[in-house]
This record gives C-alpha cells, sequence and structure tokens, in this order.
C-alpha cells in the first residue's frame, strides 16, 4: 500500500467515525421539551407535559384495539397494548429524539417540538 492510500484510507476513516459520533449525539439526546404529544392517524389527540401531568392514559383506536401510555416520574412509555407484535411496548422509555410507534393503531408518541 502506497503513501498516498493509507492517507486517503486514514481520512475516510475519520470522517466515518465523525459521522458515527454526530449521529449519535443527535439521536440519543433527549430533546429539552418536557412535553409529549399523542398523535393517532396523524391527528394530534392530547399534548401533556412529563411533569405535571402524570398518570395512566388509555388510548383506543377505531377498531377497539388500545395502548396504555404511562408518565410517571418523567418518563415516557407504553405499557400496555392489544396489538400482536408489542413492538410499542417493546420500545421502552421515551428517552431520545426518536418516537414510540404502534403501527397497528397508528398511535405515535413523541416529545413536542418548541415553538
Amino acid at each position: 500500500m502506497t503513501k498516498g492510500v493509507k492517507i486517503i484510507l486514514a481520512a475516510v476513516i475519520l470522517i466515518f467515525l465523525g459521522a458515527v459520533a454526530a449521529s449519535a449525539a443527535i439521536l440519543l439526546n433527549k430533546p429539552d421539551s418536557a412535553r409529549v404529544e399523542i398523535l393517532q392517524d396523524n391527528k394530534l389527540l392530547c399534548t401533556l407535559d412529563v411533569e405535571k401531568d402524570a398518570g395512566t392514559y388509555n388510548i383506543p383506536d377505531e377498531n377497539g384495539g388500545y395502548n396504555v401510555v404511562e408518565i410517571y416520574g418523567g418518563e415516557v412509555y407504553i405499557s400496555e397494548a392489544d396489538c400482536p407484535d408489542q413492538t410499542c411496548v417493546k420500545m421502552g422509555k421515551l428517552d431520545s429524539g426518536l418516537p414510540i410507534v404502534c403501527l397497528p393503531h397508528k398511535l405515535v408518541v413523541r416529545f413536542a417540538e418548541e415553538s
């Protein structure tokens, strides 16, 4: 391997590592918002304050299904759902920029954008 190829390879590796670090910082950084939005079928059902609105919220869907959204201790998660795959329950706490999504019930729980 020539010296030029080694320099190019090192530059590509550094750019790759920088991109990975930047992506991780963006995805794993909890938003400053203390509010969450619950949307169903792309319609805003409610906006809740994570600190003030602690409790359990049963969110029914149009076909008789449901999701249970819980807010306690500043944490938001779906504790129960009657969908077959339980992906929304397995997603755990809403602690990054990524929303909790239940595709069968068309439900999204996400941090509210600051306006």
